[in-house]
C-alpha cells in the first residue's frame, strides 16, 4: 500500500478529491455558543454564519487530541500503509500539527507531519502534492518533500468585512483590529511564515476582490498556476473573483477550486470572507 496522506478539516478541500486521493481528514472541533461539533460533520459553514449574525455569539475552536491522530494513525499502518505524511493547518494558527507530532512520536517513526504555514488551499495544495507522490509511489520521504515544495509555492490572501473576528479569536492584535476598522476601511490579509498579517487595505467590497486579483497576479511571476477560491456566505463575491483571475491568467492557469470556508476559518474570519490562494506550479524543465 502507498504512503498515506491525512490532512485536518481546514483544508476545505472539494469532497471529490478527498474520496479520489483517499485521503483520511481529521476535523477540528468548534464551539457554537456552547455546542461542540466536529467541523464538517456534526457543524457546517452555514451554522457558524447563523451563530455569528446573533447578537449573543460565543465562537470557539479547538485542535483534534493527539489520541485522535493516533488512532487514525495506527488504523492506516494496521490496514497495510507504508508511512505517513500528516499534513495540516498553520501552527501560528492552531495547536494541531503538535497533536499530529506528539502521536508520531507515540506510534513510531513512519510518520512525517508537516506544517503548510497555512489553511484553505493554502493546506489543500500541499495534501494534494503529497498525495501526487504516493500515488506515483514515492517513499516517504519523497512524499513529504512533495509537501514541503508545494509549501513553498503556495501563497494565500484574503478579504474580511472587519477585523474584529479575528481579534476575537486572537489571531490579530488589538492594534491591527483597530488600523482595519480606522474610516471603516477594508482589511487584506496574509500570511508570511504562517501567520496572519495585514497586508493592504480597500475601502469598498469591489476594491477588495479587485486588488485580491492584483496580489494572485504578483504571486505567480511568471509561473502556470492552480487556484483556490473560498469565500464564506458570500458565493457571488467568489464568482466575480474566479472570473477576474481567470481572465487575467488566461492559459496559465490550470486547476481551480472553488468551495465554502469551513466553521473553524467562519469562527475567526467572519461573514463576507472572500479569499484567493495561488499555488505555482512546478517548472516542467
Amino acid at each position: 500500500m502507498p504512503v498515506a496522506v491525512v490532512t485536518d478539516s481546514t483544508a476545505y478541500l472539494p469532497p471529490e478529491l478527498v474520496q479520489a486521493h483517499r485521503l483520511t481528514v481529521v476535523p477540528l472541533t468548534v464551539v457554537l455558543n456552547g455546542a461542540e461539533g466536529l467541523e464538517g460533520v456534526e457543524v457546517l459553514p452555514a451554522d457558524a454564519t447563523r451563530v455569528l449574525a446573533g447578537r449573543r455569539v460565543s465562537v470557539s475552536t479547538s485542535r483534534p487530541a493527539p489520541e485522535q491522530f493516533v488512532r487514525t494513525y495506527r488504523e492506516l499502518l494496521a490496514a497495510g500503509a507504508d508511512g505517513i505524511v500528516s499534513v495540516h493547518l498553520s501552527a501560528e494558527l492552531s495547536g494541531t500539527v503538535e497533536a499530529a507530532r506528539l502521536a508520531a512520536a507515540e506510534v513510531g517513526d513512519r510518520i512525517e507531519v508537516v506544517d503548510s504555514r497555512s489553511t484553505g488551499m493554502g493546506l489543500g495544495f500541499p495534501v494534494l502534492a503529497a498525495a501526487g507522490a504516493a500515488e506515483a509511489g514515492a517513499e516517504l520521504a519523497a512524499v513529504r518533500d512533495a509537501a514541503t515544495a508545494a509549501v513553498g509555492r503556495t501563497t494565500i490572501f484574503f478579504y474580511v468585512d472587519t477585523l474584529e473576528f479575528l481579534r476575537r479569536g486572537g489571531r490579530i492584535n488589538a492594534a491591527e483590529a483597530l488600523l482595519g476598522t480606522a474610516l471603516s476601511v477594508k482589511p487584506i490579509m496574509h500570511m508570511p511564515d504562517g501567520a496572519i498579517v495585514l497586508k493592504d487595505k480597500v475601502r469598498t467590497a469591489s476594491r477588495g476582490v479587485a486588488r485580491l486579483v492584483d496580489l494572485a497576479v504578483e504571486a505567480a511571476g511568471d509561473a502556470d498556476v492552480d487556484l483556490g477560491v473560498h469565500h464564506l456566505a458570500a458565493p457571488q463575491r467568489a464568482e466575480q473573483l474566479l472570473e477576474a483571475l481567470t481572465a487575467r491568467f488566461g492559459d496559465r492557469l490550470h486547476d481551480t477550486y472553488v468551495s465554502e470556508a469551513g466553521a473553524v476559518v467562519a469562527a475567526h474570519a467572519g461573514p463576507g470572507l472572500a479569499s484567493v490562494v495561488v499555488h505555482r506550479r512546478p517548472d516542467p524543465a
